[in-house]
């Protein structure tokens, strides 16, 4: 996977946006965003054969960050310098962005762990922000729980902004479904899986590489999951599982006799032992299935 497609010559910073869809877009007036350039210097930078300006795909998440952050009652100017960042020299190393990211989500810092996830996902993509930021993050998380420390409230802080920053980064990416490029892929919690950050981020991953796409949520019934994939005529699945006790081997079942090349994720399928239904143990594995199955 191509974890640099938001560099300057990728599609995430192509100029298609005017100045009045940003401003319709953001809920703003025009003028509050002729304002915010003016002050600030995040106006659109790119130009039209024409000479009209545009704004890029990136410029639309950052702008819609900083709304964010404003509307959490950060001034604008800062707002405005922690969505658009000056560049740096040297990229952020990855080990200072995972003690960052904790340190945030430990002190409940939401603005802090928005910015953050945002910029890596800027600067890595879905899938190594994933494999290398949040997961190992995650995975400190879970070791100190383990150890009866207190950490729910860290951990569901860094959840619920992280989710927010992938919708910010997906937005716009989305491939029309039913798509003219192929059937689309299918990403699926079992049936009572609460955790599902994982494949929120496997869809971002999947969308960075123009695939189409559905991601059904967390709790979705079996029979729900069978009829998406039914009436979207999906080749391809993927169930995710946390816990054995929420892995459905029925499930697969019914989704591999109708035809569809289905794998196993997460930690819940380890111990089943389930002939001809394959698993994938990580980020990597899981985009090699659904981007090798047409």
């Amino acid at each position: 996977m191509n974890v640099e497609a938001t560099t300057t010559t990728g599609p995430a910073t192509r100029a298609t946006w005017t100045p009045g869809k940003v401003a319709e877009l953001l809920g703003v007036s025009p003028v509050t965003l002729r304002s915010w350039s003016a002050r600030y210097g995040i106006g659109p930078a790119a130009r039209e054969d024409g000479g009209h300006r545009r704004y890029s795909d990136l410029d639309v998440r950052r702008l819609q960050h900083m709304q964010r952050l404003i509307e959490r009652g950060m001034g604008a100017r800062e707002a405005a310098a922690t969505a658009f960042p000056v560049p740096a020299d040297l990229p952020v190393p990855v080990p200072q962005r995972v003690r960052e990211l904790g340190d945030a989500a430990e002190e409940l810092r939401f603005t802090s762990i928005a910015a953050i996830v945002d910029t890596t996902l800027t600067a890595l993509g879905a899938a190594a922000t994933w494999t290398e930021v949040v997961a190992p993050v995650l995975r400190n998380l879970g070791g100190r729980w383990l150890r009866g420390e207190p950490c729910f409230e860290s951990e569901w802080a860094l959840s619920q902004e992280v989710s927010g920053a992938l919708l910010r980064f997906t937005a716009g990416r989305e491939p029309m479904v039913p798509s003219t490029t192929g059937r689309p892929v299918v990403l699926a919690c079992c049936p009572g899986e609460r955790h599902s950050l994982p494949v929120e981020f496997l869809r971002a991953a999947l969308l960075e590489t123009g695939v189409p796409v559905v991601y059904l949520g967390q709790m979705v019934p079996a029979e729900t999951t069978l009829g998406v994939i039914s009436k979207l005529e999906a080749a391809t699945a993927l169930l995710w599982s946390i816990s054995p006790s929420t892995a459905d081997e029925p499930l697969a079942r019914r989704l591999q006799r109708r035809g569809v090349a289905v794998c196993a994720a997460g930690p819940g399928w380890h111990r089943q032992v389930v002939p001809g239904l394959p698993k994938v143990g990580d980020m990597t594995a899981a985009l090699e299935f659904l981007t090798g199955h047409p």
